[in-house]
């Protein structure tokens, strides 16, 4: 098997190739970072019969080539810039080019197995760039809004209410007979803002759907939880990824900043708020929350009640639930990944990664990253009676 390393640029890409046994490289090429370039790359590559590549740096400068090669039916791992350091240090001291660097990806990967597979982008991409489209086109819609509002508080005596859509802007405008030029240049202005908030509503609607199409092309789960509607999926799965990445639910809700932050001295200890993570996961725990508190008929109202019997305050006991239903949302997303591989490979494993505490009723959990008040139940949005 030879191990083809590559050391990515915003220009050019270097590969090096090294076969076993062989303490240096046997063959280098250096491409330009286009198409042409990458088949010259592949054909370069594919002289060697068995291989696969190792691309330091794979999910940033070298994520393009990555998965052109994957399509392209090639294995890829992804080596850590820090992995090619620390062999070139070692090896070379302070030597370095870039055939000296993608030698060093494809040591990395063949002699100390440090290289992470990569996977072909999935559905969990898609709905990331949905996401991403929804969250630019409710801002823009947010502005458009604003500059609306600021007009017809110039054209209408108190202006417009809050809750303003394209609809009732446009019966404002219908009524207004404008006196001046400066009226006539507002109230054409605000028609434009208004076909402009049409087509945004246009838009957003269209994204929904997608959404919505691309949650249940998924297969996830996550929509029977009470809360979840197709953008939240769709925020949850694609700021996720992968849910096994994380090897338990302390993990992905540390990752998701729901775990608390221990602040110790002495013989004092307490939590705080973590305000570090993945904000925009933490946003879409917020909301499912937010929701579940203001439904009587959610296990998730249920814990939350039983927390503020406790004598917890609104916010503590909403964080409570939170980092609940964070355990709870991984707990789903890793069985929608079993159950996905057991229906692509029947008969097989799902893989060591999904060996985590899934099925277990307490996850591992560090001192900084336990469930506040105590361990996560099986169902993390039931009341715990231990608690």
């Amino acid at each position: 098997m030879v191990v083809i390393g590559v050391d990515p640029h915003k220009s050019s890409h270097t590969a090096a190739a090294l076969e076993p046994g062989a303490g240096a490289a046997s063959d280098t090429v250096r491409i330009e970072a286009a198409l042409p370039g990458y088949r010259r790359l592949l054909a370069w590559g594919r002289r060697f019969g068995r291989r696969r590549w190792a691309v330091e740096n794979a999910w940033g400068l070298g994520r393009h080539l990555a998965q052109w090669l994957i399509a392209r039916g090639e294995t890829v791992v992804d080596v850590p810039a820090t992995a090619t350091a620390r062999v070139r240090q070692l090896s070379r001291g302070r030597r370095k080019n870039d055939v000296l660097d993608a030698a060093a990806a494809a040591g990395v990967a063949a002699a100390q197995g440090d290289g992470i597979p990569v996977a072909a982008e999935g559905p969990s991409t898609v709905l990331g760039m949905l996401d991403e489209r929804r969250r630019n086109l409710t801002r823009q819609r947010t502005r458009t809004v604003n500059q609306l509002h600021a007009l017809l508080r110039d054209l209408l005596p108190g202006g417009a209410r809050a809750e303003l859509t394209a609809r009732r802007a446009a019966g404002m405008l219908a009524g207004i007979r404008p006196a001046s030029p400066a009226e006539r240049a507002r109230k054409d202005l605000a028609r434009d803002l208004v076909e402009d908030l049409r087509a945004l509503d246009a838009r957003l609607s269209a994204n929904r759907t997608r959404m919505q199409d691309a949650v249940a092309g998924s297969g996830s789960s996550l929509p029977g939880i009470a809360g979840v509607g197709p953008a939240v999926a769709a925020r949850l799965l694609g700021r996720t990824g992968r849910a096994s990445r994380f090897p338990t639910a302390a993990a992905f809700a540390a990752h998701a900043g729901t775990a608390p932050v221990e602040i110790a001295s002495a013989d004092k200890a307490r939590h705080r708020l973590s305000r570090h993570g993945d904000r925009r996961l933490n946003n879409a725990l917020h909301t499912i929350a937010l929701t579940q508190a203001r439904m009587p008929a959610t296990r998730g109202r249920a814990y939350y009640d039983a927390k503020i019997a406790e004598g917890k305050t609104r916010n503590e006991a909403m964080r409570c639930l939170k980092r609940r239903l964070a355990d709870h949302v991984w707990r789903v997303m890793i069985a929608d990944e079993r159950r996905q591989a057991r229906a692509a490979s029947p008969g097989g494993h799902t893989g060591a990664t999904l060996t985590s505490s899934a099925t277990s009723p307490t996850p591992t959990a560090g001192s900084s990253d336990k469930s506040l008040p105590g361990p996560a139940n099986h169902n993390p949005t039931a009341p715990n009676p231990t608690t």
